[in-house]
């Protein structure tokens, strides 16, 4: 069964300048190989895909959007935007509705009701978790941010309003203490990570639908017996540099449909929303264990001469840098 690809975009973050300890500014966190849920044939993107044919099974390219921090009516608030690097702190927010009230109703999508998505600005942190929520719509969850600097958390959701569509809001988190820069790793094709080798096949193109196989191996040995993770084989996020839109990639088949092998290739479709540099976390289980591979990869000119990146007006471009 082909599932179709999801791509949610969150809010741009104004970039905060870096002194010697960070203090007030944006943060995301780091990889952490916790369960994610289990892949929703049934989302309702909250705002129509734009036309156009994308060669993959006649999907539609949805544009970037989430790239702020209320949106469709509701609100993430953010109450602990400030924690410090290193040490184990708490996270806490609430999700509002428009008259202000706390959320209390969702809707339960891939085995949960909110999926947490915290990342670094230099994109070289990441982590998705799965917070708890109190009767009162407060929800929070234990972290432990490796590093100063900023950080961008995404809370993916969708109420349990009728007709309510998924969303996707983002707010900024700062971890204060000594603060170095760091480049984006330089674009591979191979990741390594505990022993496992998982290799990229495929293009990020703007505007343009495209395969991305990524293929797992152990020892020089192919792995055949992946276990599900989230409803399929592996779970892909991507992250574009700059402001971090935030792209939520579904798999191509699942288990037990009939067709789709448990490895060692999982397939995703995905369509960047324009040209740029974009960093790539896989999440893969095997032995029982969650595992994240990373990849730095470049949609349009830079990346394949033969697919520039498309003219302004055309779908995937965007004159302001949020991809609409």
């Amino acid at each position: 069964m082909h599932t179709g690809v999801k791509i949610t975009a969150f809010a741009a973050a104004l970039a905060a300048t870096f002194g010697t300890a960070y203090g007030i500014g944006q943060g995301l966190d780091p990889v952490v190989a916790e369960p994610a849920p289990a892949h929703d044939k049934k989302h309702t993107p909250t705002r129509p895909p734009e036309k156009g044919g994308d060669g993959h099974g006649g999907h539609e390219t949805a544009p970037a959007g989430g790239l702020q921090i209320s949106e469709g009516g509701y609100t993430l608030d953010l109450e602990t935007p400030r924690v410090t690097a290193g040490q184990r702190s708490d996270l806490r927010f609430t999700v509002r509705d428009a008259n202000g009230r706390a959320v209390t109703d969702y809707r339960r999508e891939h085995d949960k009701e909110l999926h947490l998505i915290v990342a670094s600005r230099d994109l070289l942190t990441y982590r998705h978790l799965h917070p708890s929520r109190a009767a009162d719509g407060t929800w929070s969850i234990p972290v432990d941010l490796p590093r100063a600097g900023g950080y961008r958390l995404f809370a993916d959701f969708t109420p349990a309003r009728q007709n309510a569509g998924n969303l996707t809001l983002g707010a900024d988190l700062a971890a204060s203490g000594p603060y170095r820069p760091q480049e984006l790793p330089k674009s591979e094709r191979t990741a390594r990570v505990d022993g496992y080798k998982v290799e990229l096949n495929g293009d990020l193109r703007p505007g343009k639908a495209g395969e991305l196989r990524l293929s797992v191996s152990r020892g020089g040995k192919p792995v055949t017996d992946l276990q599900p993770y989230l409803g399929a084989y592996g779970h892909l996020v991507a992250l574009r540099s700059g402001d971090l839109a935030y792209l939520h990639v579904h798999p191509n088949g699942e288990p037990g449909d009939g067709t789709t092998e448990s490895g060692p290739a999982i397939s995703f479709t995905a369509t960047a929303p324009s040209s740029g540099s974009y960093r790539l976390f896989l999440d893969f289980k095997h032995d029982g264990v969650v595992r994240t591979a990373a990849f730095t990869v470049h949609a349009g000119a830079a990346a394949d001469p033969a697919h520039p990146a498309p003219e302004p007006g055309t779908p995937g471009h965007s004159d302001d840098g949020h991809g609409h």
